[in-house]
């Protein structure tokens, strides 16, 4: 690979991330065939970690495309390509003099919708979707379990009360 102009631009974790695998970065745990360095290395498994593992040039094609409506500086789109916010409060610290930009209070809520729509989520986030998943279904069934519950005791309290009621009437 040959340099052609030196600090040519910012990139983003995926386009580093890419640049590795092609120099062959992987997780092969003993790495004795790879010309990368130990430096790389390190950087190669915090992004395969960082949202730059499940993302594609298409995605951050449609990214790009879909934000010019809000005209983000390059250093800003980058930022939010890299960190993927999923939330207006995740969103707000990488936008800069944000209190000076004439958008209304849902702007924010918009850009953070349209970030989850058209970005892969982070691999922390997915782990947080499927136990959240898998905590509401099994919420639901004992939620499902206790009003079982409640309307067997219910049923049975209403028995014991006639009875009741008629070994009354015999006395």
């Amino acid at each position: 690979m040959k340099i052609l102009k030196i600090n040519a631009g910012l990139l983003t974790n995926f386009e580093v991330l890419d640049l590795l695998r092609s120099r062959g970065a992987s997780k092969d745990p003993t790495r004795a065939m790879s010309l990368l360095k130990l430096s790389e290395f390190k950087v190669y498994d915090y992004l395969v970690e960082s949202a730059a593992c499940d993302q594609t040039r298409e995605s951050i094609n449609d990214f790009i495309a879909n934000f010019k409506e809000y005209q983000l500086p390059k250093a800003e789109l980058i930022n939010i390509i890299n960190n993927r916010p999923s939330s207006a409060v995740e969103l707000a610290p990488i936008i800069e003099a944000l209190e000076q930009r004439n958008w209304n209070d849902d702007t924010l809520d918009e850009m953070a919708e349209l970030i989850v729509q058209v970005l892969p989520p982070r691999p922390d986030q997915k782990n947080m979707d499927e136990e959240g998943t898998a905590e509401d279904n099994g919420a639901q069934a004992t939620d499902e379990n206790n009003t079982a519950q409640v309307a067997a005791e219910d049923n049975k309290q209403v028995s014991d009360g006639d009875n009741g009621e008629e070994e009354m009437d015999d006395s």
